[in-house]
């Protein structure tokens, strides 16, 4: 009787976990063109004002996959979710959203900004023609763990896939974005 109840426990538990962490990711699903263009705007401003180098990575890269707000919530299920932009040159040719989950014992919310740069015409092909490109599968990100004062100017000639996870104090550390899945959207 006594396992019955943990187990009932332990369900209750995930159930309210799933509630938890897929509210949160569709309170910010329905995103319009201009409020993406914005917060990419605002996060490309952030990203060369605080990320020393980001103007040669951006120069040197033939697609950048911009994630602004990316919201990661846990309580024992975890979600991540976020909704972006992929400009080339300066143009918007495609919107994207971030998804990955987790099981394990974890708690917590955060928000961070994502920036993915693609520094070779096949990463970039690759990426675009994807029905669903999983970081980790279908090509590894190099995160970029340096301080605001680092340099990041010999990366690029060695890693076709480049990211950026940076929040209100500069670049973070210790984040992951393996299993994440990017999906072309369609926004209004």
């Amino acid at each position: 009787m006594r396992m019955y109840k943990t187990m009932k426990h332990a369900a209750v538990v995930l159930a309210v976990s799933a509630l938890f962490v897929f509210s949160a990711a569709t309170v910010s699903y329905a995103k319009t063109v201009a409020e993406i263009n914005a917060e990419v705007d605002a996060t490309m401003d952030l990203f060369k004002k605080d990320v020393q180098g980001a103007n040669e990575y951006l120069k040197a890269a033939k697609g950048v996959l911009v994630m602004p707000n990316v919201t990661k919530a846990a309580f024992v299920i975890g979600g991540t979710y976020g909704q972006g932009a992929l400009r080339i040159g300066k143009r918007t040719v495609d919107y994207y959203s971030l998804a990955s989950g987790s099981l394990g014992y974890q708690i917590g919310a955060e928000k961070y900004d994502l920036v993915i740069l693609f520094m070779t015409d096949r990463a970039i092909k690759k990426f675009r023609d994807s029905q669903g490109w999983e970081a980790g599968v279908d090509a590894q990100i190099t995160l970029i763990d340096v301080g605001a004062s680092g340099s990041v100017n010999n990366i690029v000639s060695r890693h076709p896939v480049v990211g950026f996870v940076f929040g209100e104090k500069g670049l973070l550390a210790g984040v992951s974005v393996k299993g994440a899945k990017f999906t072309k959207i369609h926004p209004k």
